[in-house]
């Protein structure tokens, strides 16, 4: 779920906030984004308008949450009018998940980019953690991460949060099998391997979203590449 101290900053981030955007800022609180006039003689259309709401609704959910959002504030927001917002999204539930697979979409593209660049395994494993870990304590793309997967889905639901969890996995699994066959990495279970490491940093993104103390003058990212490499770089933990 995604972001880093140090990675690609997040598309025209509202105040940083999720997660998950770009890597900068840490323990930093957002603040709320300035409301955009409404023109009503020039309401956006189609792909434009769309992301606007998308970006208006990442804000006010990362502020609100999702219990008392209401398509008002995204409208107000976004500088649309709320029956543009229905338009395009109908009812909340559905609003929410787009959103979320939204926000994913935008993320991997960004991270895929870096990891395109990429010199070695080792490098797209550190690009990995730094996108999956929120930036800051107020991260807007892990927020909206949390948020979402705490509301009731029915299956279809289900299904778009479970896809969209096991793109990370996917991902990380995929970098793991480079690193392993050019003989960079340790010969690890991927699956089993892949379990644990995201488990790890989730709890690290939780840490941080939190505000635990223990990380005020540490570093979630090092710790957590440092744990994880200590298992895949083994010959380097004994040189």
């Amino acid at each position: 779920m995604p972001t880093s101290e140090t990675g690609p900053a997040l598309p025209d981030r509202l105040p940083p906030p999720p997660g998950v955007t770009g890597p900068a800022g840490a323990g930093t609180a957002s603040r709320p984004a300035a409301r955009v006039p409404i023109d009503r003689k020039r309401q956006p259309s189609g792909d434009e308008a769309r992301e606007r709401a998308m970006r208006a609704a990442v804000s006010v959910i990362a502020e609100k949450g999702t219990a008392g959002l209401r398509m008002s504030d995204i409208a107000a927001r976004a500088g649309m009018s709320t029956g543009h917002i229905l338009y395009h999204f109908g009812k909340k539930d559905r609003l929410l998940l787009e959103v979320l697979a939204w926000s994913q979409a935008d993320l991997w593209v960004r991270f895929q980019r870096a990891a395109d660049e990429a010199a070695s395994p080792a490098e797209k494993l550190d690009l990995f953690v730094r996108f999956y870990l929120p930036t800051h304590q107020g991260d807007e793309r892990y927020a909206l991460w949390t948020q979402v997967l705490a509301q009731h889905h029915d299956e279809a639901g289900r299904q778009v949060l479970t896809e969209l969890l096991d793109g990370w996995d996917e991902r990380l699994e995929a970098i793991l099998r480079e690193g392993r066959e050019l003989g960079h990495f340790a010969d690890v279970d991927l699956p089993e391997f892949t379990v644990r490491a995201v488990a790890m940093l989730s709890g690290l993104s939780e840490d941080v979203m939190f505000g635990r103390s223990r990380w005020r003058h540490a570093s979630p990212h090092a710790f957590a590449l440092a744990a994880l490499e200590r298992e895949l770089l083994p010959a380097r933990n004994t040189a």
